[in-house]
């Protein structure tokens, strides 16, 4: 059994990791005390900075979070820009990533909002330096970072915490005896606390809706009401593949699971299936499997439903606010 199935129920191995869990609490703590003080330097950016983040570890849905709010705010006239660290990319540098990047060298997630989103973005170790860069040769009016909220050598003027509203915090426990980055005393600081997944009348919750498959070889677009009672292989590379696989059973679908690792470098031979059963996979894993040219293979893209526009208000609120500062 893998210790991230040990997060989300206390058991004998998350009790026998608590100590480090403390340790691991006193220096995120310290570190974020040694910023805030001024005692490590963060880069203040010329234009506000909107930083999407999460207490977990695994996936919340921070990236088609980034990718919404990037889109709403372009058509309400602001020039977004995106930094990601890229992570599972190759690149030791701060660079740009296009749509024709490849995902082994920028990241899967960094590619997949570059290619959803009108957006310039941008990747790096350094979110700072990747932030001066980036504005060094487009005039943005707004950076959203990405999966940024412990990165704290970038200030932030709004803070955004995505919480899984079928998961939420596990069994409650830091980093290694719980799936938890910071303390969830950590929420009183953040300006907006966002549910995926919720159903609350009050607060902010999004929906991700699936609908349609693309295939990854002829772009040919179906709905996903084709595959009904049909056997597929479903196929997940990312965070809580267990949602996705979930949702596609829900649309009667009849799913043989295959999960992979978070941000996995997919092989033509991980897909190697004995039979002719076309393959479901989400968007953020066929950005790493594009070439592989077969015809068996679809993608899902996951259509984000904010409610009444109510995170999208909240977010041109808040920046509005601090534009007039």
């Amino acid at each position: 059994m893998a210790i991230q199935d040990h997060w989300y129920r206390r058991t004998w191995l998350s009790v026998l990791l608590l100590p480090l869990a403390w340790l691991f609490g006193v220096i995120t703590s310290c570190r974020r005390a040694l910023y805030r003080s001024g005692s490590l330097r963060s880069y203040r950016a010329p234009v506000p900075v909107i930083v999407v983040g999460n207490l977990s570890v695994g996936g919340t849905g921070k990236t088609p979070l980034v990718v919404y709010l990037a889109r709403v705010l372009d058509e309400s006239g602001y020039r977004v820009g995106v930094v990601s660290r890229g992570y599972g990319g190759s690149a030791t540098r701060a660079q740009e990533v296009l749509a024709d990047s490849q995902a082994a060298a920028v990241g899967d997630e960094a590619l997949l909002i570059a290619r959803n989103s009108n957006a310039r973005v941008w990747v790096g170790r350094q979110r700072p330096r990747a932030v001066v860069q980036m504005l060094a040769q487009y005039p943005c009016d707004v950076v959203l970072s990405d999966d940024g909220l412990q990165h704290y050598a970038l200030r932030r003027d709004v803070e955004i915490v995505v919480i899984d509203g079928a998961r939420g915090f596990g069994n409650g426990w830091l980093l290694p005896a719980g799936p938890l980055r910071e303390q969830r005393s950590r929420l009183r600081q953040a300006h907006m606390v966002v549910e995926n997944g919720g159903g609350k009348d009050n607060g902010f919750a999004f929906q991700l809706h699936i609908e349609q498959a693309v295939n990854l070889a002829s772009s040919e677009s179906r709905s996903l009401s084709d595959f009904r009672e049909t056997s597929v292989h479903a196929v997940g590379g990312i965070g809580n593949p267990a949602r996705f696989f979930a949702q596609l059973r829900g649309l009667g679908i009849v799913c043989r699971e295959h999960a992979f690792p978070d941000h996995h470098r997919f092989r033509k031979a991980d897909l190697a299936f004995a039979d002719e059963l076309p393959v479901l996979m989400t968007e953020k894993d066929a950005v790493k499997c594009a070439g592989f040219g077969d015809p068996r293979l679809w993608y899902v893209p996951a259509v984000l439903v904010d409610r009444e526009s109510r995170i999208a208000n909240e977010v041109k609120r808040l920046l509005s606010e601090r534009t007039a500062h």
